[in-house]
């Protein structure tokens, strides 16, 4: 039976302080174990790091991730975050959903690491 092709998939890692117990590495690495397992390949990283989560305003790496899953060449099919607070902690929280939706429209999964079963 021949192996199935990985999906391509970027990750987003961010951090708002150094004392945060999940740096951006400690995130990866723990994207990066959940991809193997479950046949992605990760192709990008985007990163914010010291960056609050509370809005886009400032956050370059999200912003370039969300300019790159609506761009018409894009060469990922989902993208793989830690958890649902490394997305965003977003004071209004349809905001955080309205990206997801964003990309899932655009056909690119959001795949939450922490929340999901492994």
């Amino acid at each position: 039976m021949p192996d199935k092709k990985a999906i391509q998939a970027v990750q987003y890692v961010r951090m708002s302080t150094e004392r945060q117990v999940y740096s951006t590495a400690r995130q990866a690495d723990r994207i990066g174990a959940y991809a193997l397992m479950h046949g992605f390949e990760i192709v990008r990283t985007y990163a914010d790091e010291g960056k609050s989560g509370l809005h886009l305003k400032g956050r370059e790496g999200l912003q370039r991730l969300l300019a790159d899953v609506l761009s018409d060449d894009r060469d990922f099919q989902a993208i793989l975050v830690y958890d649902v607070s490394r997305w965003g902690r977003f004071q209004d929280t349809d905001e955080g959903a309205h990206y997801e939706f964003l990309c899932r429209r655009a056909g690119v999964a959001v795949h939450l690491r922490r929340d999901l079963r492994e």
